[in-house]
């Protein structure tokens, strides 16, 4: 979890560097999304990479061209015009396809460590961890952002990042994970995860649902900065945030088997009413009445990510997880990578509710996918 904090505070951060050097919001999502469209590039090959080598290896490379990246991205904007803003897309993604593997690599290894209710347990405990970590990311970006500068938020996600990965790799040593899951002869080396259809489709719907919650995370930065308070922006983040905990801890003393579709339903259902209390449907927007919204709506985010990637585990081969979470890796950043550019046009044109109105439409898509996902008893990979 320490090697993924970055991960959620590293978009606001970027939001307010760009936005702040442009004036614009969909600049600031054109870079966005190049930063996660190169995670997505370079998932399944670090994934497989991830399946095939010692992971300390693979972990310091991608940390050290990863740091060094988001170190010459914060240095554009104090060195280039504001209508030179072309190469901050190119360094952004660049420093994407380096980004440490930690959250593949991660998931992958909780089918070695616990299996069947236990596994289940730890895939819940993993998302209600991970929206503490979109307390604690975006909450500590937005404060650095004020106290400082954008760019020093920036920096801090890098040097997490950096640190995180390097310490992920050195827990996987002392839990003897780094060597990766054996590999019978011949054993799947010439398919494809993409030819296992009930996989794809799983992995449809986990770009919706990323690309529903990045337009909201977008949607509360523009709201802050508008407002004149950045600050803000990680108050109600951690509102929202909260309310995943306290929907995953729920979700997680449940007996039975995830209902998967219903769970991504419930994700859009909750993130709908956020339409009805933003400008320009409501102005002046109340902020304890979006945060009221965002903490009830967002109960539903860890127990949908949770029988997100318990689904895709069960529809994986042992020995492809992480190449298999690294396709989600490369399906969720395309979803960020479709949805922030939208976000930051209909922020900049419309308003912040017809941002909010595209999250509910990319969710609701995905609880349609959902419902297409059946796990066969013997799922093949080719």
């Amino acid at each position: 979890m320490v090697g993924r904090v970055h991960l959620p505070g590293t978009p606001l951060a970027v939001s307010f560097l760009i936005a702040g050097w442009t004036g614009s919001y969909a600049v600031a999502g054109v870079v966005g999304a190049a930063l996660t469209l190169g995670m997505g590039v370079a998932g399944p090959l670090r994934g497989r990479a991830a399946d095939r080598s010692p992971a300390r290896r693979l972990l310091l490379v991608t940390s050290c061209g990863y740091g060094v990246g988001i170190a010459v991205l914060g240095l554009l904007p104090a060195v280039l015009p504001a209508s030179a803003w072309a190469p901050a897309v190119v360094v952004a993604f660049l420093t994407g396809l380096s980004t440490p593997p930690v959250t593949a690599m991660s998931r992958a290894s909780f089918p070695r460590l616990a299996t069947g209710a236990a596994r289940q347990a730890v895939f819940t405990v993993e998302a209600s961890l991970q929206e503490v970590l979109y307390i604690v990311g975006p909450a500590l970006a937005a404060t650095v952002v004020a106290v400082w500068h954008p760019r020093a938020a920036l920096w801090l996600c890098g040097a997490l990042a950096v640190l995180g990965a390097i310490g992920f790799g050195a827990a996987l040593r002392r839990a003897g994970l780094d060597e990766p899951v054996a590999r019978e002869a011949g054993a799947g080396e010439r398919t494809t995860l993409m030819a296992n259809a009930p996989l794809v489709l799983a992995l449809l719907s986990a770009l919706c649902m990323v690309a529903s919650l990045v337009s909201i995370d977008m949607v509360i930065v523009a709201w802050a900065r508008d407002l004149g308070t950045p600050a803000l922006a990680g108050v109600l983040a951690a509102v929202w945030g909260v309310g995943s905990t306290v929907g995953g801890l729920i979700a997680g003393g449940l007996a039975g088997r995830a209902h998967y579709a219903r769970r991504v339903l419930l994700l859009a259902l909750g993130v709908a009413p956020l339409v009805l209390v933003l400008p320009p449907v409501l102005e002046p927007s109340p902020a304890w009445l979006i945060g009221l919204v965002l903490g009830i709506g967002g109960m539903a985010i860890a127990p949908a990510i949770a029988a997100g990637n318990q689904r895709i585990s069960e529809l994986a081969p042992d020995e492809r997880k992480a190449e298999a979470f690294g396709w989600m890796s490369t399906f969720t950043t395309a979803g960020s990578a479709l949805a922030l550019p939208l976000a930051g046009s209909l922020l900049d044109h419309v308003g912040p509710a017809a941002a909010a109105g595209a999250s509910t439409a990319a969710a609701l898509l995905g609880a349609l996918l959902a419902t297409r996902v059946r796990v066969r008893s013997a799922v093949p990979v080719g």
